[in-house]
């Protein structure tokens, strides 16, 4: 493992570009060549209070292990009495939720170039045996040249053959994750239909205010479309929604080249997509290294944590 350990006071941190129920992340610029990066601090006591311990090294030691151009990158780590720091690049472009939501729907082309890159993230994670299990459109962000990046490694784990924890966002849980069945790769390419759904229709397949019809409507497993809607996505989608993880396109004998090779993406060329060679239609105005303006507003908070004494500290041998 690449030691990228760093010190806290090389860096001058700086307003909140995110919050999360273990701290936040921050913007930050490295003092020695001002360059911009993304902060994530992580409060120890609220990591132990919550058990999430084996989750957070498992984060860890994923991010250290990956790289990928449609992945964030780690660039270093820190920790104090009160918090894990993670130094990640910072991406300027904002939350592909965001753009979505602006949007409100997207079209056939656009929904192809980003879905096909969550493709490629979910080939690469899997061939290291690694299941992402939190794929929603908060957690791709959009570099400034228009191409994704997947955040948020805190439920990604090395898995093997399956593992049984309950996690993930309510609308993006695969059927098997909810039966406790024990669950693998496939929850992610169920995941990649929910999205491709979300991005054509503006809204998930199973959606609802209350998280329990929620569960109900994934379980039946009846998506309905919108009218207008491209056959040939409605197909590739019905191929991911499927309950039966041995008929789930994906988790089949050619793996995620059957999605490559389905017909709604004949018209993209992989090779050109991987070498970023593809015009995107949506670039973020991005004006300078430290614009924050493609993301939302937070009220930065100076209370700090309690501390945890080293003796309790499960993290102090990092």
């Amino acid at each position: 493992m690449q030691n990228k350990q760093v010190r806290l006071q090389d860096f001058e941190i700086l307003q909140t570009l995110g919050t999360g129920s273990f701290g936040r992340v921050r913007l930050a610029k490295q003092k020695s060549n001002s360059k911009h990066v993304a902060l994530k601090m992580l409060k120890k006591c609220e990591i132990l209070r919550l058990k999430q311990v084996d989750h957070i090294n498992s984060e860890f030691k994923i991010l250290h292990q990956i790289q990928h151009p449609f992945i964030i990158e780690l660039l270093g780590y820190t920790q104090d009495e009160r918090y894990l720091y993670f130094v990640l690049e910072y991406i300027q472009g904002g939350e592909l939720f965001t753009y979505l939501r602006n949007a409100g729907t997207i079209e056939n082309d656009e929904a192809q170039f980003y879905s096909a890159q969550i493709v490629l993230m979910f080939e690469y994670l899997h061939s290291k045996t690694i299941v992402y299990r939190d794929l929603k459109p908060e957690n791709l962000l959009i570099q400034q040249n228009g191409y994704l990046k997947l955040t948020d490694f805190g439920f990604a784990k090395v898995v093997e053959d399956h593992t049984y924890t309950l996690c993930g966002t309510p609308e993006y849980l695969a059927p098997e994750i909810l039966l406790n069945k024990g669950h693998g790769r496939p929850v992610d390419w169920w995941c990649l239909g929910i999205i491709i759904y979300e991005m054509l229709a503006g809204i998930d397949p199973f959606n609802d205010e209350d998280p329990m019809a929620i569960y109900q409507k994934i379980l039946k497993g009846k998506v309905k479309f919108p009218k207008n809607f491209d056959n040939d996505a409605k197909e590739l989608i019905k191929n991911l929604l499927v309950s039966d993880v041995s008929k789930r396109l994906g988790n089949l004998k050619n793996g995620a080249n059957d999605i490559k090779q389905h017909k709604w993406y004949q018209t993209l060329n992989w090779e050109s997509l991987i070498k970023k060679q593809i015009r995107p239609k949506y670039l973020p105005s991005v004006r300078t290294d430290d614009d924050t303006s493609n993301f939302a507003v937070y009220p930065d908070s100076t209370e700090l944590p309690d501390p945890i004494k080293q003796n309790d500290d499960p993290f102090r041998d990092w």
